[in-house]
């Protein structure tokens, strides 16, 4: 059976006196798409920086397809095939939508640290760079500065540059956090495409994209399973969804 591609045992993470994550096990298998739902403050985000390795750990373990990378730095979890967009963008604006998508691709590529070379000089690079912006259907906006972008193209681009690394796992917060309802419907669009052999993780998004759902409540999991099932809990609806259906 093949390792899961995350697995978190009893991680505690706390700050000062305030326990943001308290002893989550959480368990996401090759290929899986998980979202991650919660009130503010629950500790979504800062689960995923811990995943990340943005974030040490005060306790508990973190495995990567089998490695235990609990003290490795985020580059060292990147090169063993995780990637992860933020909650706010974190785009170079000034730079045109392939510069921003060719650094994506050149990060884990032996020549990340040459800077003193043209981006032609790599054409296998910048092909793959063109070749993304083609497959997403922002290639007419390759010359474009990030900062002449709406807001939601800005958001799609995020998303590519992070599969930019061909990731084994995703880490996705909020993708369509201040979208409108049609630039939604290109990031979820987007995140569909994406293969299905990518395991993710998603905070906050459409339960229609995830095969499994994880509620997290001040800092623990409160409970988890399909759709359907935290649509029905009681629980879940009391402390998060309210009266209304999740999205």
């Amino acid at each position: 059976m093949p390792d899961a591609a995350l697995r978190v045992e009893r991680l505690v993470k706390i700050f000062g006196g305030l326990t943001a994550v308290s002893a989550v096990d959480l368990a996401i298998e090759p290929g899986e798409r998980r979202a991650l739902i919660g009130p503010n403050g629950a500790g979504k985000t800062t689960l995923f920086n811990l995943v990340s390795g943005t974030l040490s750990a005060t306790s508990g373990r973190l495995l990567l397809f089998g490695h235990d990378v609990t003290r490795e730095r985020a580059h060292a979890r990147a090169r063993r095939g995780l990637a992860r967009t933020f909650q706010i963008t974190t785009l170079f604006a000034r730079l045109t939508v392939l510069d921003n998508v060719l650094l994506a691709v050149q990060a884990l590529d032996p020549v990340s640290r040459v800077f003193y070379r043209r981006r032609g000089a790599y054409p296998r690079l910048l092909q793959r760079a063109e070749a993304l912006l083609a497959q997403w259907k922002l290639a007419s906006q390759a010359d474009v500065p990030v900062a002449e972008l709406s807001y939601g193209e800005q958001r799609q681009l995020e998303i590519i540059m992070a599969v930019a690394s061909g990731p084994r796992l995703l880490l996705l917060d909020e993708p369509t956090a201040g979208l409108s309802p049609a630039e939604t419907a290109d990031v979820v669009a987007i995140i569909t495409a994406l293969p299905r052999d990518m395991a993710m993780l998603v905070i906050d998004v459409a339960f229609d994209l995830s095969d499994r759902v994880t509620v997290l409540y001040q800092g623990r999991v409160l409970t988890e399973g399909d759709g359907a099932a935290i649509r029905r809990n009681p629980e879940v609806n009391e402390i998060y969804l309210g009266s209304g259906a999740p999205r």
